[in-house]
């Protein structure tokens, strides 16, 4: 009985364990040391990029006094993305006190994230908006491909050309859809807007009309079989309803107009450590005292 009740006592106590571990919060992820400009620790660049890009960091900081430098961890182990780049950020210091012009481009190679955090100074060039298009359309196809040196690469020439005011974003690629689909689909859509607007005349002869020609336009591709379809479903719409109630026809009793249309569009449209200059070493980087208020953009591959 005592054994019993001695392995009774111990698998309570693995479980108290094991939930006290599971409530407790995780350990926060150690920022690494800044032991140069491109902190490499998940072993993704060969050395020869890993080089090329500090001399072209060091280059742009000689010339602006900008600091940017690049972190590439295996896994964020946990840690939100934002959490650990802003800290890693302010802990690193990059840009001058003065200004705030550093910022950070971060990896994760597990999570297949990617977050640029931009310091203060800088704010107002490289915008939220503008970080989010460098990774959306300059990294992360590049990422998925699986080059992931790559994808490095162009974020960061996308980066210092958007300081330096020389970036030229890349143009959206134009779908062209076949000269079928375009003609059924803008069948569709007269049909579409005829059998709503009928619905809609009932209501009021003048809306049917509108709200038919409306949606047409709305469902149809491209501009001008767009405007091709509305005008058509106007019409027809029109035409019937005239037909259907005649010049002087009354709408029924106890029926009302709709007050409310509710039509809208939307357009909708991105997986050896360290090298380079160390503390006190022959290239003397550090961070110069920089500081970061939550600027940039986070996205993933």
């Amino acid at each position: 009985m005592r054994l019993m009740a001695r392995a009774g006592w111990i698998v309570l106590a693995g479980w108290v364990w094991l939930v006290l571990g599971q409530c407790l919060p995780a350990r926060a992820l150690d920022v690494p040391p800044l032991s140069g400009r491109i902190v490499d620790l998940a072993h993704v660049l060969p050395p020869a990029t890993n080089a090329q890009l500090s001399d072209t960091l060091r280059t742009h900081e000689t010339n602006t006094s900008n600091q940017v430098a690049v972190l590439i961890v295996p896994s964020l182990e946990g840690e939100p993305l934002f959490d650990f780049s802003h800290r890693v950020a302010t802990t690193w210091k990059l840009g001058t006190k003065a200004t705030g012009n550093g910022v950070l481009l971060l990896v994760a190679i597990k999570e297949r994230k990617i977050r640029l955090e931009v310091g203060y100074g800088l704010e107002g060039v490289l915008t939220d908006a503008r970080s989010a298009q460098i990774i959306r359309n300059e990294m992360a196809p590049k990422f998925r491909a699986g080059d992931v040196p790559a994808g490095i690469t162009a974020g960061v020439l996308a980066v210092l050309k958007t300081i330096e005011g020389t970036y030229n974003a890349p143009e959206p690629a134009t779908v062209i859809r076949p000269d079928g689909e375009v003609i059924a689909n803008t069948v569709f859509a007269v049909i579409l807007g005829l059998v709503i607007g009928l619905f809609f005349s009932r209501a009021h002869r003048l809306l049917g009309p509108v709200v038919g020609g409306g949606l047409s336009f709305l469902v149809a591709p491209w501009v001008i079989p767009a405007l091709i379809a509305g005008g058509v479903s106007l019409f027809l719409v029109s035409l019937a309803g005239g037909i259907g109630q005649g010049t002087g026809g009354r709408r029924r009793s106890g029926s009302t107009p709709f007050d409310d249309t509710w039509f809208s569009t939307r357009h909708g449209g991105w997986g050896s450590g360290g090298l380079g200059e160390s503390f006190g070493g022959s290239g003397g980087f550090s961070g110069g005292g920089g500081d970061f208020g939550g600027g940039g953009a986070s996205g993933d591959w």
